[in-house]
Parts: structure tokens; C-alpha cells; sequence
């Protein structure tokens, strides 16, 4: 017959289990954070790009230009206006300068910086935690 393990083993046992647990959690959650920080860094160069290439636009009304056509495909094209057609939420569309929409660009650009800086700190908190654990654990 196998002996009965002593209560503080039992208990000691439980709690290894216990946070074993929780850094299993704080791992995951770690993961989730990074995941969404690198996409919001990853659309913060597209923006970026995307303004830089606003620039190249200005003062070529009339001549041509490589538009996208989607995919890696683009179709040689004449540029009639330098007025452009800008999605703004909802399948709203209007028509903005190339300067207001780099403006709008540098605002949506102001809102993810705002929205990594918020993963940031949480990435810092679940840190504080994560020492705060293992420092009840030992």
C-alpha cells in the first residue's frame, strides 16, 4: 500500500501546479500583446509609405503614372487630377488635396502610435505581474 503524501507536499504540490498555471496564462497573454503590436507597427509603415508616395504625386497632373490594380498588377495610367478619392469609414467617400489626405493619413498614423503606446504599458504591467508571482511563488 502506497503511503499517503504529507499535507504540506500536497499543498506544495498544488501551488507549483497553481503557477505553473498563471505563467502558462502570462505567456499567452505576452503573445496576444506582441502579436497586436507588431501589426499596429506594421500598418504605421504602410501609412508612412503611403504618404511618402502622396508626395511623389504632387505636380504630375497629366502625366503617367503606374496605378495598382491589386496584387502586385499595376496598369500605366494618366493622372487627370491631383484631387483624390479617399475611404473615410462606412463606405464613405470623399474627395480630399493630396495635402488633406496626408494630413488624414498623419492623424490615423497619431492614433496607432496612441494605440501602441497603450500595448506597451500593458505589455509593462503584465510584466509587473509576472514578477510579482514568481516573487510570492519562491
Amino acid at each position: 500500500m502506497a503511503k499517503p503524501k504529507p499535507v504540506d507536499e500536497q499543498a506544495q504540490q498544488q501551488a507549483q501546479q497553481e503557477l505553473m498555471f498563471k505563467l502558462q496564462m502570462f505567456e499567452q497573454q505576452a503573445q496576444q500583446i506582441q502579436q497586436q503590436l507588431q501589426a499596429v507597427e506594421r500598418a504605421i509603415v504602410e501609412l508612412s509609405s503611403l504618404s511618402l508616395g502622396l508626395d511623389e504625386l504632387k505636380g504630375s497632373e497629366g502625366k503617367e503614372i503606374m496605378a495598382p490594380v491589386g496584387r502586385g498588377i499595376f496598369a500605366k495610367t494618366k493622372l487627370l487630377s491631383e484631387e483624390l478619392v479617399v475611404n473615410v469609414g462606412g463606405k464613405n467617400f470623399v474627395k480630399k488635396s493630396i495635402p488633406e489626405t496626408k494630413e488624414l493619413i498623419k492623424e490615423q498614423i497619431k492614433k496607432l502610435e496612441d494605440v501602441k503606446k497603450d500595448l506597451e504599458n500593458n505589455m509593462d504591467m503584465l510584466r509587473d505581474e509576472l514578477e510579482r508571482v514568481i516573487g510570492q511563488g519562491n
